[in-house]
Formats: structure tokens, sequence, C-alpha cells
């Protein structure tokens, strides 16, 4: 097919991309329904149990309250076409921020279509697959222009979608955002690639806004410094790979290849260029070709995005276990502590502070390859430190310092992407609790000792109540409690030991 050019105004010119023509957000209808409340929504949401865990769970109830008092109807006059839950930051919509919040919003789909917020970008797509990464809610503004460095980015809301989908099951959604995300992923491929196919971006357009990870002679926030980013490479690659198994369900495999070839460019550009053997890590890589040597968490994109070779694995992931490093009483900083500019009190924004997104991302990329012992005991040091600074504030928070427990930032009530920590980070990590909604399945990795589980559990059309009694060491045995509205399987694993049961 040949793209056409469309002259939009005098200085403005655009290059059909033709999955646009398949987005069916834009012109969309804004969905006019009421928002529901916290009351409306208390005694439908799943509920974990864990005994002796008291302020855990009015963190969690806490967390969830907030969120709800975040939801705002659709506006038509900002072209938005679902109702939405707010960045909680400044008036505008983050692509960054949405991505992450949908995954908790996940175990609410039933109340409220958090997934819906990403609708919101989908409809504000421009006809050449651009996305502005954020979009005011009052009125149809962008905060950048597309060819501004910091226009748009991170591109993870493939990932997004995949989590809903494994955990809902909802083929039809993603038969409708598959075409957007493939327009997307093109307009990055062709306006943010260096010739030789990796990728660039800047602190703005990574998210990590000011982590000092360039030459001192460029700007952190506003310039791409000439440097292949490993975290935006890698993300490309995720994307790609996401895609091409969206279309495996949907059975439109056929126009993946150019997402196949532009994944296996990646891998190799990734791990022949991007790779230290002598230290065991990914690096940025500057225009002479040399690694930066900084240690960011920004590196671990590649764990998640499965461009880690088997021989790399161990050493690559001993960097997060290394009290140098990234293992820090709170785990894990977006900075090693090695590094040059680690702030060890607040952690400077992204130069050394814990968030809950990127601690998600690792924690996944960790499970995703067996590390599940130290995926446990990362979420356990990273919910511990969320918890003793909720019991002080009252609330959860934008960031937290490295070493000790305290907030990162002065932005609180961050409900916002700091709600993945207690609800999909206690589930997930704390839990071992992982949904396959197509199969109706769970795997239970289980780690705690005290009785926990889970009620009001969502998995697709089912809702099921997952309950571990006490147990005196990992060595026992768990006695496991299911109860299922629809038939489940629920794969038991503890101390290397599985055991399946059906309800």
């Amino acid at each position: 097919m040949i793209n056409k050019c469309f002259k939009v105004n005098d200085n403005i010119f655009y290059v059909d991309e033709p999955h646009v023509s398949k987005n069916t957000f834009i012109g969309k209808p804004a969905e006019d329904t009421p928002l529901p409340t916290y009351a409306d929504a208390a005694d439908k949401l799943p509920k974990p149990v864990w005994d002796g865990h008291d302020d855990l769970l009015r963190c969690y109830n806490k967390t969830w309250q907030i969120a709800f008092k975040n939801l705002c109807k659709a506006n038509p006059e900002a072209g938005f076409v679902s109702n939405f839950i707010d960045t909680a930051f400044n008036g505008y919509l983050f692509m960054w921020d949405s991505s992450f919040i949908v995954m908790f919003g996940k175990y609410a789909s039933r109340i409220f279509n958090f997934q819906g917020t990403l609708d919101n970008f989908y409809a504000r797509q421009h006809r050449d697959g651009f996305i502005c990464r954020e979009l005011c809610e009052e009125a149809a503004g962008e905060q950048f222009t597309r060819d501004d460095p910091a226009s748009t980015g991170p591109n993870v809301m493939p990932w997004a979608e995949w989590e809903y989908f494994l955990s809902t099951g909802d083929k039809d959604r993603l038969g409708r955002v598959f075409d957007p995300l493939c327009a997307y992923h093109r307009w990055l491929m062709l306006n943010r690639s260096w010739p030789d196919g990796s990728y660039w971006s800047c602190g703005l357009a990574c998210g990590m806004d000011n982590q000092k990870r360039l030459e001192p002679q460029y700007s952190e926030i506003m310039s791409h410094g000439f440097m292949k980013w490993i975290d935006t490479s890698a993300q490309q690659y995720l994307s790609a790979k996401l895609l091409v198994e969206m279309a495996k369900v949907l059975n439109r495999e056929e126009e993946v290849q150019w997402l196949k070839d532009e994944a296996k460019l990646l891998e190799s550009i990734v791990n022949n260029q991007m790779w230290s053997d002598k230290d065991q890590f990914y690096y940025d890589t500057y225009r002479d070709g040399s690694h930066s040597g900084i240690k960011s968490i920004a590196a671990y994109w590649t764990l998640l995005a499965d461009l880690v070779s088997k021989e790399r694995l161990d050493g690559f992931v001993a960097h997060l276990d290394n009290e140098k490093e990234f293992k820090r009483p709170n785990r894990v900083p977006t900075l090693s502590a090695d590094a040059a500019g680690y702030d060890n009190d607040k952690g400077g924004y992204w130069n050394g502070a814990v968030w809950a997104p990127t601690n998600y991302m690792v924690l996944r990329g960790l499970h995703d390859h067996g590390y599940d012992k130290l995926a446990h005991e990362i979420a356990q040091d990273f919910l511990h430190h969320v918890v003793e600074v909720f019991k002080v504030t009252g609330t959860v928070h934008e960031n937290y310092g490295p070493e000790t427990p305290k907030p990162g930032s002065r932005r609180g009530d961050f409900v916002g992407w700091t709600g993945l920590a207690p609800i999909s980070i206690l589930f997930e990590y704390i839990f071992g609790i992982h949904p396959d909604a197509q199969a109706r399945k769970i795997t239970w990795h289980v780690n705690c000792l005290e009785r926990h589980g889970i009620q009001r559990y969502p998995l697709g059309d089912a809702t099921v109540e997952l309950i571990c009694e006490a147990r005196n060491s990992q060595d026992e045995k768990p006695v496991i409690h299911v109860k299922s509205d629809l038939p489940v399987t629920v794969e038991v694993i503890w101390n290397g030991t599985t055991e399946i049961i059906t309800a």
C-alpha cells in the first residue's frame, strides 16, 4: 500500500499510516456514564487476607479510596472518549503513568473500566501514528509537538494491554487496540531510531526525567545526547514481541513480519553493542560506541523483554542482589549506589529513589525467568518501606528514599502508579498469584508463612477465593482452599514442589 502525504496546514505535513485508518477510537463519542465511588466499590473489590499485617491492609484500602477519588469523566472538548483515572500530577494525562496505573486497575475492571484510560491516547492518535505522551484534560491540547524530543514515550502501552488480556481474557479489546499500537510502534521506528535501528530518547520521553545517564555536555532532561538508549531499545523489542503475540491471538500473523524483522535486529544490537562482558551489564552507548558505565534500572527492561541469554542471566541479575549497587535497604533504587550521581537521602527523583513502576518492571522480569525467590525478597523490602511511610503519613507517595523509610518527593496521595505497590505487587510478588484468564488458570508461588490469600479475586469471568493456611516453614506443604463460581485450575508451587488443584 502506498502511503499518502496529507497537508494539515501551511506548516505541518503527515504521511498517512495505514493502521490508523483502522483505529476505531478516533471519532468515538465520549462516554457518558456515571462514575462509581469508593463506597460503591468497597465490598466488590478483591479483598486480601494476610494475618498480622493490618497496616498493609489499611494501606491497600486507602489506595483504592484515593484511586476512586481520582476518576474523571470523559471530556469531549479535550477529545477524550472514555472515563479515566487521572494521573494525579498536573492536569494532563500521562502515557507512561497511565500504562502502569491500569496494571493495578485491572483488578477492579468489573467496577470501573480503568483500561479505558488508554482509549484517550488512541483517540488522539495523529494520522501518521504519533501519540503525544501528555494530553490536556480540559481542552484539545497536547503538551508537545510531535517533533519535540520529549513529545512521546516510553512505549509500554502494549505491555499494559497484554497484562489486561492475561487478567481478563478480553479478546475484543485486544482486537481494537492492535491497530493503534502498530501505528504508534511504526511512528517510533521511523522517527526515534538511529540509522542502525537502535533507539534514542531523552529524560522526559523515557520517563526518568533527570537521571544522570548522559555525557555532561548534554541536557539530561531534553537531549538525546546522540546516545543509544538501552530502555527505549528494549521497550521497542518488547512492543514488537507482544504485538506479534497479539497477532497470533487475533489471527493476523501475516501482518507482522516487519515487527519480527525489527525484533531480530534489535536483539542483535542490544546484545552485541550494549552488553559489557566485563561488568555483566547492559549500558547506554555513547556516540563513539563506548558504554556509559552508568548502571541504571533502565537496563532491566532487557530482562522483561526476554533479551538476556541464559548464560548471561545470573551475572546480570546478581547486580540486584549486590549491596554496593541495587541492594539497598529499600529495593530497587533507580540508579546504582556506586554511580556518581546517586542520592542516598531522598533519591534525587530518578537518581536513586525507589519507584513503584520500575520495581514492577523488575519484578515481572525476575518472575518470567524463574527468579521468584529474589522477586519475593525485593517486593517484601519495598512494600515494607511503603507501609512504614504510610503509618507515619497516612498515604502513599510518588517515590521513596533508598536508604530509610521516607518519601522521596513531597507528592502524596499518589494513585498514580504507586497504587501498584499495595495492590499488584502484593498480589503478584508477595502472595505470588498470577492469572491466565484464557486458560482460566492461576499459578500460585506460595511464599508467605502466615495465613494469606485473596477473596473476590477476578479471573476473566470467574470470581475466585484463594486462601493458604499458616505454615511453620517453607518446607511444609501449604493447605490451600479454593472456591470459584466457575471451573478454575490452580497450580500451587512451593519450595520446588508443584500441586494442581481444580475447583
